[in-house]
């Protein structure tokens, strides 16, 4: 009976204590080949999306661009990292590139088309990997992580979860403003 409960505690926790790392040690290459290190974001509160151009969730880049004009200003980033781990992405950086700015507007940044999952994910995936249960990792496109100003994990929220969605948008705004 205690190792069901034990197991259950760590299926379900927020957070392990396994890296001693937050979001702002890490660094990725930008969609343009530039390198971005996330440390230039520690004043700002961030949206991590895996992204897709060929998913059922494909649309969601205007609810994300919506989100970014919105809150650019007060310190959102939205930061999209494309990934072909599910089947759904154009092979080449530049396609996705222009595909995201053509048909969504986008200007938020993005990475390269990087892994999430497994042994091959980028650095900041399996970060995130040691940082949030089982049930917290993607599972498809547009699955998103809310990180804090300190490069902590807030909260994730599944694919199915809309940018725009009312619970998201309440806790973006808490993280910008009520550390103030």
């Amino acid at each position: 009976m205690k190792k069901l409960i034990i197991l259950a505690l760590l299926m379900f926790t927020t957070k392990s204590i396994a890296s001693d790392k937050s979001f702002h040690d890490f660094q990725i290459e930008s969609i343009s080949g530039e390198t971005i290190n996330f440390s230039d974001y520690k004043s700002n509160v961030v949206l991590l999306v895996n992204t897709a151009s060929k998913c059922g969730f494909t649309p969601q880049y205007s609810g994300l661009q919506k989100i970014y004009e919105r809150y650019k200003d007060d310190g959102l980033i939205v930061f999209g990292v494309p990934t072909n781990d599910f089947n759904q992405e154009l092979s080449k950086d530049e396609d996705v590139k222009e595909f995201c700015e053509i048909r969504f507007g986008v200007e938020f940044p993005m990475s390269s088309i990087q892994k999430i999952r497994g042994n091959e994910a980028h650095p900041i995936y399996k970060w995130i990997q040691s940082n949030v249960s089982v049930i917290g990792q993607p599972r498809w496109n547009f699955h998103k992580y809310l990180i804090g100003k300190d490069g902590n994990i807030i909260n994730w929220f599944s694919s199915m979860t809309s940018p725009t969605s009312e619970g998201l948008i309440k806790q973006i705004e808490t993280a910008l403003y009520d550390a103030e």
